[in-house]
């Protein structure tokens, strides 16, 4: 065996090595703990913040996102996906049932609810729980941002630009550029 073939086992060995090394670091730190979570370059994601595969599905985060102290992204079986620079902030809790797509520079303030998941309940001959439900999947497109407090049902897309008023509950679709507010959100304006 030559020099170059041992140096080049060597190097192999050591990013191994290295590679191992970051692995259980970041596993210490709550991330990267799935092969189905996928965290792109420059994110911060907060101690405290739970990511996590959950009966199934993926997460995949872009660049430069973060996920603030508290936050939670949980899979129940869907795909959550985040786009670059973005920030979910403290306590927002995202699930992934139906699927949720978000875009680039999307901000959501604390203690939001994205919920891609809904209760049937029209028969009285069955319990709630009994009927199933549906999830049909949150779509948030780019330059968005959802105020504190908001609660973002099945079903939804959320248009380029929306910005949704802080304790807003949105149950339907917004137009693109609009300002929405309220208990059912509506909208209120738009941005010029």
């Amino acid at each position: 065996m030559g020099l170059s073939c041992v140096i080049a086992i060597g190097t192999m060995k050591l990013r191994a090595y290295l590679y191992d090394r970051v692995r259980n670091w970041l596993d210490k730190r709550g991330r990267a703990k799935d092969p189905a979570i996928t965290i792109g370059r420059g994110c911060n994601i907060a101690r405290s913040a739970v990511v996590e595969i959950r009966g199934g599905g993926s997460i995949v985060i872009g660049e430069n996102t973060e996920i603030l102290d508290g936050a939670m992204l949980l899979t129940h079986g869907g795909e959550i996906q985040i786009g670059d620079n973005c920030s979910v902030n403290v306590y927002s809790v995202i699930y992934g049932h139906g699927g949720v797509k978000i875009g680039n520079n999307v901000l959501i303030a604390g203690g939001n609810m994205i919920i891609p998941n809904n209760h049937n309940f029209i028969s009285r001959d069955k319990t709630i729980i009994e009927q199933g439900a549906t999830a049909k999947g949150i779509v948030i497109e780019d330059d968005v941002w959802i105020g504190h407090g908001c609660t973002i049902l099945d079903g939804i897309v959320l248009a380029k630009g929306t910005v949704v008023a802080a304790g807003s509950v949105v149950n339907k679709s917004t137009e693109p550029y609009s300002v929405v507010a309220g208990v059912p959100a509506r909208i209120i304006k738009y941005r010029i």
